[in-house]
């Protein structure tokens, strides 16, 4: 669905599937994220993406965070915020962001379920925030619509320059002889947000700390056995990750 550049993002997306014949050989599932890799900070780093959200957020505004995680994206706004909503589709990720709510003394509600289909029980609030998600979709029109609807004043999406596991090519080709196609970039999404009519503000930066990568977690994204992840942490310490993001805003109705 979409025009030429919603074309192009899919088929970047899909290039980024792993084989089913190397699938088949996965010990656990590949896709899985980790709960302890998304605790939120006690003190919110102060980023473009917070920045952003914060201007746009009314006093005691609402908030939307879909795939949450852990909720460092919605958390950072608890000075501001009035109600905070998480989206995720694993449970354990909602129970995680509820309990820290829990501790901070926040209102709020979780939704268990896969954007967009989980939109309508999402509601509509102030401001919607979407960190780190978009290399996970494919079709990615209906996606960020449903970002847009769910907000009455704003959208704050924060996504790595580039897919945020194509640092790790190297090692498909070193495993598995698997030359993976260029990944997408933050340009191709934002020629996707213009072909629906939305022109983003766009803020280019660098993370002070990379994202955080476990040679178990990635063993199994490798979908290798677990006796390889010395082999695999002893690659890693040769590759260089990521610290090149951006956070793309832009206001509803």
């Amino acid at each position: 669905m979409g025009g030429p550049a919603a074309t192009r993002w899919a088929e970047l997306q899909e290039g980024r599937g792993i084989p089913p014949d190397i699938l088949a050989r996965a010990r656990a599932d590949p896709w899985r994220h980790e709960v302890t890799f998304f605790t939120p900070p006690a003190e919110p780093l102060d980023t473009p993406s917070r920045r952003a959200a914060q201007a746009l957020l009314p006093d005691g505004g609402s908030v939307l965070d879909v795939g949450c995680g852990g909720g460092a994206a919605s958390f950072a706004l608890v000075d501001r915020t009035g109600h905070l909503t998480g989206v995720d589709q694993q449970q354990d990720m909602l129970d995680a962001f509820a309990a820290e709510a829990r501790a901070r003394g926040i209102p709020h509600r979780t939704v268990l379920g896969r954007w967009p289909a989980a939109a309508s029980a999402a509601g509509t609030v102030d401001v919607v925030v979407c960190h780190h998600v978009l290399h996970n979709v494919v079709d990615l029109v209906p996606f960020l619509e449903a970002l847009t609807a769910a907000a009455r004043r704003g959208v704050v999406v924060e996504m790595m320059a580039e897919h945020p596991m194509a640092w790790l090519d190297p090692l498909w080709v070193r495993f598995h002889d698997l030359h993976r196609p260029r990944p997408a970039t933050t340009d191709d999404a934002v020629a996707v947000l213009r072909e629906i009519g939305v022109e983003p503000v766009v803020r280019h930066w660098e993370r002070v700390v990379p994202p955080r990568q476990d040679p178990a977690w990635v063993t199994r994204r490798l979908c290798l056995p677990e006796d390889t992840v010395p082999e695999v942490a002893d690659a890693l310490e040769r590759l260089r990750r990521p610290r090149l993001a951006a956070t793309l805003s832009w206001s509803a109705g």
